[in-house]
């Protein structure tokens, strides 16, 4: 899988966010987009997603050197962000049950081992709006982790995680990344320190 981006560009109103992007992402490496917070690398991995469209240049999306139309394209990403909510009136296991008939789990992984994976066996039947927004962030995380998908999309990972499960990331997010596209974006860098590519949005402006 590959993502490939042509003199990309994003503007809101008269302000360019990031100009003349020329760059190839390939699956089974990891890059991380980095800056200042308000300097529009969440801006820049919606516009890699296809969930925010670009105002110049070109995003071709190739499986297996096939173009992948951009209707397309969600069916092969995953992309888990703290502004992207959870259904709050589901249960956990309502949220997997609906989660997974979009995008199924690898493995035919089970709800019973997902809810163990992640930690929150007793808040299987719990109503969602009743999460703290750490757990909220670690169901988020591991639907991405579990989900059968090429390209694994990360927005500050570790955002509302305490300590205990930013060491939970730490340990899940190079094994579920091998083998995919990982996109993350961070202005930590403990988040992304095992990233072989960095790439500040600043170089962009």
């Amino acid at each position: 899988m590959k993502i490939i981006a042509q003199n990309l560009g994003k503007k809101f109103r008269n302000e360019w966010i990031f100009r003349n992007l020329n760059y190839e992402f390939q699956s089974g490496e990891s890059y991380t987009f980095i800056g200042a917070n308000g300097s529009g690398k969440s801006t820049l991995l919606q516009v890699l997603s296809g969930f925010m469209p670009h105002s110049e240049g070109i995003i071709d999306y190739k499986n297996d050197s096939k173009s992948i139309l951009i209707d397309n394209y969600y069916q092969h990403l995953v992309i888990a962000a703290p502004y992207l909510e959870l259904i709050e009136d589901f249960t956990l296991t309502e949220i997997i049950e609906f989660h997974i008939k979009f995008k199924p789990f690898k493995n035919n992984l089970s709800i019973p081992e997902f809810i163990d994976f992640i930690e929150l066996p007793k808040a299987k039947n719990k109503e969602v709006k009743f999460f703290s927004s750490g757990m909220k962030q670690r169901v988020k995380l591991g639907l991405a982790f579990w989900s059968d998908s090429e390209i694994l999309m990360l927005d500050e990972p570790t955002s509302n995680l305490d300590a205990e499960a930013t060491k939970w990331y730490l340990k899940n997010v190079q094994e579920y990344s091998k083998n995919r596209l990982l996109m993350l974006c961070s202005n930590q860098s403990s988040e992304y320190e095992f990233c072989e590519n960095i790439l500040n949005i600043q170089d962009y402006k």
